[in-house]
């Protein structure tokens, strides 16, 4: 695995595609658990990161398409998303500053400190039906295997956001339904596991 500039700038135009599509749906899991709004606030918020992209003309590095997505998420995402993704990306372009070759190994770092700024961030942990029930597994995935093949980030991915189904919610807005937010797929869960399927079809394409 080798990340280019051009196959981050696809990481993030695929997630805006498929957040775009699936907007109503990550609504309908807002609705039931949250305050409503998830599906609106990332699709707007991912729609401004791909204008973004589209109007720099040139990157000089993967850190810096990350440090812009991030930038922008932190001011266009709305809600509890905004901050947490955006921390997430200032701390994976943080851990990619100076890296010309973006291979597996870095990736991992990147995607370690992507995970433990959520953590500090949301002051979650992992269990708790939040976005990092699907970035712990998947960070792990990264750190186990040598080699990570594309469909296991998309097993892992998916199983992880079903997996919040069942859990209760003790954080946000879901923590006051206590045993009834249970049943439900966590919707930052399932905007995550959008960002994961979405590299995973870059890795595919750059096979």
């Amino acid at each position: 695995m080798e990340i280019q500039i051009e196959e981050a700038i696809k990481w993030f135009q695929k997630t805006n595609a498929k957040l775009q599509a699936n907007k109503a749906y990550l609504t309908d899991l807002d609705q039931a658990i949250g305050d409503g709004d998830h599906g609106i606030n990332m699709a707007r918020g991912f729609n401004e990161v791909v204008n973004k992209i589209n109007e720099t003309d040139e990157y000089a590095s993967v850190s810096d398409v990350v440090k812009d997505v991030a930038m922008t998420v932190i001011s266009k995402v709305g809600g509890a998303a905004g901050p947490l993704y955006g921390t997430a990306f200032l701390k994976m372009s943080v851990a990619l500053k100076g890296e010309e070759v973006v291979n597996q190994q870095v990736f991992t770092k990147a995607l370690s400190a992507g995970f433990e700024g959520i953590k500090q961030r949301g002051k979650v942990e992992v269990g708790e039906k939040t976005l990092l029930d699907v970035w712990y597994p998947v960070t792990e995935l990264f750190r186990k295997e040598s080699d990570v093949d594309a469909d296991a980030l998309i097993e892992v991915a998916e199983s992880a956001m079903n997996k919040t189904k069942e859990i209760l919610a003790t954080k946000g807005r879901a923590a006051y339904l206590k045993e009834r937010s249970i049943g439900h797929i966590d919707p930052g869960s399932a905007s995550s596991y959008y960002l994961f399927l979405s590299l995973a079809e870059v890795m595919k394409e750059a096979e």
